[in-house]
């Protein structure tokens, strides 16, 4: 597994690989008198970018970010699940505090809807992301369960806008 951004609450570049003992072996047992798996190491252990990432999991233990998340992950299930009879929503995924809400797509003009939704949510004062006809939202772990219905609240009256 291959992992990024979050390691260093994005701060500082920096990504990971997570493998299992037996892939970690198998790429660094190779053949007596072999170096271990060759690849790049230019900026391997940065210690700026550890740095950052200590620091980052260090925030994460200490105020209980994680268990934070999990709590509030039934509350936020429902806000974003209570946009799924708009016109125009065909779909809603979450999994924790992370949601996706499926546009159906314009004839001819695939993910111009969500597109759309994106720029009105900006103009107020919501940052989303769009991938194609999906509408990602996925908020900080510090989010409140006020801010989990005004980002919602917002996204349903631009949702009920977007033609």
């Amino acid at each position: 597994m291959t992992l990024a951004k979050g390691i260093t609450n994005a701060t500082v570049p920096m990504g990971a690989v997570v493998a299992s003992n037996a892939v970690h072996d198998a790429f660094m047992n190779g053949p007596t008198g072999a170096i271990e798996f060759f690849h790049g190491y230019t900026y391997s252990s940065h210690v700026l970018a550890c740095a950052a990432s200590i620091a980052t999991l260090d925030t994460y233990r200490d105020e209980g970010l994680f268990e934070r998340a999990a709590e509030l992950s039934p509350y936020f299930e429902e806000a974003a699940h209570s946009l799924a009879g708009l016109e125009h929503v065909i779909d809603v995924r979450n999994l924790g505090l992370v949601a996706g809400i499926e546009m159906a797509p314009r004839p001819g003009a695939p993910g111009a809807r969500a597109y759309d939704v994106f720029v009105a949510c900006y103009e107020a004062g919501l940052l989303v992301r769009v991938t194609g006809d999906i509408v990602a939202i996925s908020p900080p772990l510090i989010i409140s369960r006020g801010q989990i219905d005004e980002l919602f609240g917002t996204l349903g009256e631009v949702i009920k806008s977007v033609q």
